[in-house]
């Protein structure tokens, strides 16, 4: 194994905390195998970018020589994690957590190697628990306790409803690094109560505490919210190489260099180096293309990136309309709201999001850029519709 220097270097590398530093320091200079813990709950059927930012952490932790658990939470799935949300999350049935089960089964294994990746489900120890340890482990906190966490205290004094199975969730996740054993578990910054209850019923099991390794959450396309395929902000790990290639040409300059940082296998001394050009006058584009080409090579593969690099070229670089351009036609006597159209063309998945991307300015008609929400489409009317620098649509209204 590497030694403990290098190991610590590379393990804080795009890390916000650790807690306990010290404690994980002693674990490396033991020199033992060390069990990590990363937990998802299939709540959708495809991981994107912001899940690869703790999968890139395990593949880390795997090169260094450790035991990685990727655990799929069929069970917390079930319950919904209540993090960051002001409403109580509808729980999946068990169908649909175990059929996006599989597909993370499949999708996680283009970043870990299968051969020293153990996958667990944690149904295979709470179904043994039944409702009588379920109880005793809620005897575990007091609702006091559970309202210090911030999202819980919000909803608490905004008089907005909190299901009591909610409560269940962070006992359920420290649960599993019991059942785990876990030396370490990684988490987001927003997970930081969940992953601290895995230390305190660890204690209380007499067992050595983990330690816990949070990393950022990853802001998505519009570089504010963090990526989520509810949001429409997300890259998806299975998207067609020239999807993904337009999306993450799209992204702010400024926020490249966060995406180099949690998404980059690129050594820190090169990545320091590509920031160092652009601050004497290369052009920022010519770096992100670099960033674009090294996710598609690794979700698809050399050849792929290549190939969506020269559609980038061919489409946007030279302001070409795509030959596959869809033609949508919309029947109507009277003039449309530009976001009814965008929405109706299958261009945005609804009209707010028309009209956040209006206040971008990335919607274009005919090469031009449209700045005013209201806009309405004349009827008659043939247009080619543009948005953001992957989407088009040829729309005939009326």
């Amino acid at each position: 194994m590497t030694n403990w220097q290098d190991a610590i270097r590379e393990i804080k590398r795009g890390a916000d905390e650790i807690l306990i530093e010290e404690e994980l320091i002693a674990k490396l200079k033991e020199g033992k195998p060390l069990k990590i813990k990363a937990g998802f709950d299939p709540t959708a059927p495809d991981l994107h970018l912001g899940h690869t930012v703790l999968i890139n952490k395990l593949m880390a932790f795997q090169t260094l020589g450790h035991e990685v658990i990727f655990l799929i939470g069929d069970f917390t799935g079930m319950i919904g994690d209540p993090t960051g949300k002001n409403v109580t999350r509808k729980p999946l049935s068990r169908e649909d957590i175990l059929a996006n089960a599989e597909t993370y089964k499949e999708q996680v294994f283009k970043i870990l190697d299968p051969e020293k990746t153990t996958v667990k489900f944690n149904s295979e120890w709470m179904d043994q628990m039944g409702a009588a340890g379920l109880i005793k482990l809620a005897a575990r906190q007091t609702v006091a306790r559970m309202l210090e966490r911030d999202d819980f205290k919000k909803r608490y004094n905004g008089g907005q409803a909190i299901a009591i199975h909610e409560f269940l969730y962070p006992l359920v996740q420290g649960w599993d690094s019991v059942a785990l054993q876990a030396d370490v578990e990684l988490g987001g910054t927003d997970q930081r109560f969940n992953l601290l209850m895995g230390r305190e019923l660890q204690k209380a099991e007499g067992q050595s505490q983990q330690t816990v390794l949070m990393m950022p959450l990853l802001e998505g396309l519009d570089g504010v919210q963090k990526m989520s395929k509810s949001l429409g902000n997300y890259i998806g790990i299975t998207d067609a190489p020239n999807d993904m290639f337009g999306k993450i040409m799209s992204i702010s300059d400024e926020l490249m260099w966060r995406y180099f940082d949690l998404l980059s296998f690129k050594p820190l001394e090169e990545i320091a180096s590509l920031k160092q050009v652009v601050k004497e006058g290369a052009n920022p584009r010519d770096v992100k293309i670099e960033l674009a080409k090294e996710i598609i090579a690794r979700f698809h593969d050399e050849d792929a990136a290549q190939a969506a690099h020269q559609d980038f070229i061919q489409r946007f670089q030279k302001n070409a309309i795509p030959d596959d351009i869809q033609e949508v036609a919309i029947p109507s006597v009277e003039s449309v709201p530009i976001g009814n159209l965008l929405k109706d063309a299958g261009l945005v998945g609804s009209t707010s999001e028309a009209m956040r991307m209006i206040k971008q300015g990335a919607v274009k008609i005919d090469g031009n850029k449209v700045n005013d929400t209201k806009h309405l489409i004349e009827s008659p009317s043939e247009a080619v519709y543009q948005v953001g620098k992957r989407k088009f649509a040829k729309v005939k209204l009326g």
